[in-house]
């Protein structure tokens, strides 16, 4: 019975007698003629020289056999349609030509209605060479290669026979009856079978025909063709020929656009769901079994230029559920190409939006890193600044444990003199006597000769003076106080180093302070060490050295001209620049890494701020830097530089120098309100009373009245005209400092303008300040300076909105006063 498998394995669970009646049911049904029987009677139909009357007797009988072929090619086995289809019989070539017979009338119907036959045909002339000639000079483009090649070899093939007008008629008699509609049932049986299947594909023209069958009028026909032609285009290479065939179905029927022709069918039987379904059915396997996307969107592009966008748009509300279901799966896997362009627009502007995001992160991530590396080489700038520190600080604390020794050893020494005194006062072999200005004087007694000198007084540890010596210079002062407690915070003051003079210089006997006595004094910020710098010690000596002393020797003069033969250096600064940096640096007496290091930590201890506003003098300029910047690029020794270009290398590289150095020369400046006399005052003191009584931190007012008393040499001159001498020449500023007591003259020759604008000054300088302090907040000298100074300004600023009020209240009464 040839049934599909699922068909036979129904029909095996039929009891026997089931199965009995299929047979016979079978067996009537089964058409007992042979393939070539129909053959015959197809090809008798399809004879031309037939005469009409024979034709109309004929042709009654065709559906029928018709009928009787399909059933057999569907019912009987295998067998017979292999037979059928044989290269003896050619049935599906005969079947195929009966199709084109059978609806050719419709088709030159269709062509008399869009274009007279007058026109277009002629009647000596072949119909098959009018449609070569129509393919010769049709050069539209197609998406599928040959489907041209196809087209027109079936229409020379299809139109071999002369369109007479006998043809034509018996058409007409054909197309009237339901003889399409069975050949195209004739060929689906033909097709079930994998054999058919290929041959109907591999067929030049039967797909053609297939098409040209959607003319006919009967929908149940146009639904059937639909449905082989949806099963050709799941085919491997079926949709090149579907595409082929539509294409010569374009030519034949004259569509101004393939699908046209199709989709007025779908339109127009909107009253039949099935043709209908079947309909979009098509489409979509047209449109959707395409791989190639740009293929796809030109078949949906053909279908949307012909109205099926606005007519599914009109479908979406039917009844029918399987036609809904084919327009959804229509809608579902349409590409909308403006969607996807406005998508790609988008993803595009995003993924460059990321990219700018992705690459200002980075920017900002390497901002960072260089950020962080910067504070890496600050804070180990900072930890060797420490170690600095901490080395300093254990040197003081060594060289303060061994002073503090060697005073206990001179305090055990003079305890020793002084028990030796008393026991030789005792024995009567010296007497003490009490000399009016409160000196002491050890005279020796005689007796009966000569009175020896014992060892101890003839050494150097006794300070007193011999008789003979005792009118020569100044008594010998009382013994030195005893050093400190060990709870004193003596730590935190600079020690001072001794100081060795030439000559042996007189005792100025002042009331000295101790070092944990000066907090809170004038004393506690006075560097009278740097005094001395600005001094002619060696004039002072000359002038104040006691009598009976041979001439010093120079040592400085040999040390410069052994200096001045030094080996020649590079000097890249110009001369007079040079020459005045280096007297500049001699007089800082510091090394170039120290200068650089309290720069960098605004250390005004280690620089005093005269030598920071001498130094900002020496600024390097910009054509220096580059000199520096490019001998140091060419890798030349740094050795066969000078020093002083060596310090303008290292000076150059600290960051925000300028900054750094105003910030300085502005808080060294910020409370210079105290005078230079008393700084000058215990500078020399010291340097009179270091060599013998050490040097001391300060003193006590009541010690003033002892400048009158301190001579010259030659007795011409006191302390205190010396004095008055070096603050005329050296600190001329310091000259007039009794006219601070007169406040109110002092007033009224300030002008109101010029002290606003300085405290203006003082606020920009507080300001740049504040701002380096937020860029270095580890700074703990800025932050000190902050916290200290920043009220005193802020009571400065109110201070002297006071003044410019009670100045304008002034004023103004005045200006009442006149009118």
């Amino acid at each position: 019975m040839n049934l599909p498998p699922d068909k036979a394995r129904l029909l095996r669970q039929y009891d026997n007698e089931k199965k009995w009646e299929l047979i016979c049911d079978q067996e009537r049904f089964q058409v007992k003629n042979p393939p070539h029987t129909y053959i015959q009677k197809l090809k008798g139909y399809l004879d031309p020289a037939v005469t009409r009357k024979k034709f109309r007797r004929r042709v009654q009988e065709s559906t029928q056999v018709l009928r009787e072929l399909e059933i057999s090619l569907r019912t009987n086995h295998i067998g017979w349609v292999r037979e059928f289809l044989n290269e003896e019989n050619k049935g599906l070539d005969v079947l195929v030509e009966y199709l084109s017979f059978a609806q050719y009338a419709v088709t030159f119907d269709f062509e008399s209605v869009e274009s007279t036959v007058e026109s277009t045909v002629d009647k000596s002339k072949p119909w098959s060479r009018s449609i070569e000639d129509l393919h010769r000079g049709n050069n539209l483009p197609s998406p599928v290669g040959n489907s041209v090649s196809r087209s027109g070899r079936h229409s020379a093939l299809r139109y071999n026979t002369l369109p007479s007008r006998r043809t034509l008629k018996n058409s007409r008699l054909v197309s009237k009856k339901d003889d399409v509609h069975v050949c195209i049932m004739c060929l689906r049986a033909i097709m079930n079978y994998q054999y058919g299947f290929n041959m109907v594909m591999s067929h030049p023209h039967a797909v053609n025909e297939i098409a040209l069958s959607l003319n006919n009028k009967n929908p149940r026909t146009k639904a059937l063709v639909l449905e082989l032609l949806a099963a050709v285009c799941l085919v491997r290479g079926g949709h090149e020929i579907i595409l082929s065939a539509f294409d010569n179905f374009k030519e034949v029927c004259g569509e101004k656009q393939r699908f046209e022709k199709l989709m007025e069918h779908f339109r127009n039987e909107d009253n039949n769901i099935d043709f209908m379904v079947a309909s979009m059915q098509f489409i979509n396997i047209v449109v959707h079994s395409v791989e190639d996307m740009n293929f796809r969107v030109h078949l949906q592009y053909e279908f949307t230029k012909l109205g099926l966008d606005e007519y599914l748009d009109k479908l979406k509300h039917t009844e029918s559920d399987k036609l809904q279901v084919q327009i959804q799966a229509y809608l579902d896997n349409v590409f909308d190409v403006g969607a996807l362009l406005e998508d790609a627009e988008t993803k595009n502007a995003a993924l460059e939006r990321l990219s700018e995001k992705l690459q200002d992160t980075e920017n900002e991530a390497m901002s960072k890193i260089v950020e962080l590396e910067k504070q890496l080489m600050q804070r180990n700038k900072e930890l060797d600044v420490v170690r600095e520190i901490y080395k300093d600080a254990n040197t003081q604390v060594h060289t303060l444990r061994k002073m503090v020794k060697e005073k206990e050893e001179a305090i055990q020494r003079q305890s020793t003199l002084e028990k030796k005194i008393h026991e030789l006062e005792k024995q009567g072999t010296i007497k003490i006597q009490k000399k009016g200005d409160g000196d002491i004087a050890i005279l020796p007694v005689v007796a009966s000769g000569t009175l020896p000198m014992g060892s101890d007084l003839a050494g150097g540890n006794y300070v007193g003076p011999v008789p003979g010596a005792a009118s020569s210079g100044p008594s010998v002062p009382p013994p030195p106080p005893l050093p400190p407690s060990s709870d004193t915070p003596e730590a935190a003051v600079k020690i001072k180093k001794p100081i060795k003079t030439k000559f042996r210089m007189p005792v100025f006997n002042w009331v000295a302070l101790k070092p944990n006595q000066i907090n809170g004094t004038v004393f506690n910020e006075i560097d009278d060490e740097r005094i001395l710098e600005d001094l002619n010690v060696d004039e002072f000596e000359e002038i104040f050295k006691t009598k009976a002393q041979g001439p010093a020797i120079d040592l400085s003069s040999s040390k410069q001209k052994i200096t001045q033969k030094g080996s020649s250096k590079v000097t890249l600064l110009e001369a007079n620049r040079a020459k005045n940096l280096a007297i500049t640096l001699r007089k800082a007496g510091k090394s170039a890494d120290e200068i650089c290091k309290a720069i960098h930590v605004f250390d005004l201890k280690t620089l005093p701020v005269d030598f920071v506003e001498c130094l900002m003098r020496f600024l390097p300029t910009e054509n220096e830097v580059k000199v520096l910047r490019l001998y140091e690029r060419e890798r030349k020794p740094l050795e066969n530089l000078s020093d002083e270009d060596r310090f303008m290398m290292q000076f150059s590289k600290i960051e925000r120098l300028m900054q750094k150095m105003t910030i300085m020369a502005f808080i060294g400046n910020f409370t210079e309100s105290i005078q230079m006399l008393t700084p000058i005052i215990l500078a020399l003191g010291n340097y009179m009373n270091s060599s013998k009584r050490g040097a001391v931190y300060g003193f006590k007012l009541q010690s003033l009245d002892l400048l009158l008393d301190t001579k010259s040499t030659d007795r011409k001159q006191t302390l205190l005209h010396y004095i008055s001498n070096v603050v005329k020449e050296k600190y001329q500023q310091v000259t007039l400092f009794y006219n601070e007591l007169h406040y109110v003259e002092k007033a009224a020759a300030v002008s109101l303008e010029n002290v606003l604008l300085d405290v203006k000054e003082l606020q920009r300088g507080m300001d740049l300040t504040k701002r380096e302090y937020t860029m270095h907040d580890h700074n703990t000298l800025l932050k000190e300076f902050i916290l200290h100074n920043e009220g005193k300004l802020k009571k400065l600023q109110d201070d002297a909105k006071i003044a410019q009020d009670a100045f304008d209240d002034v004023v103004n009464k005045q200006k009442r006063k006149m009118s």
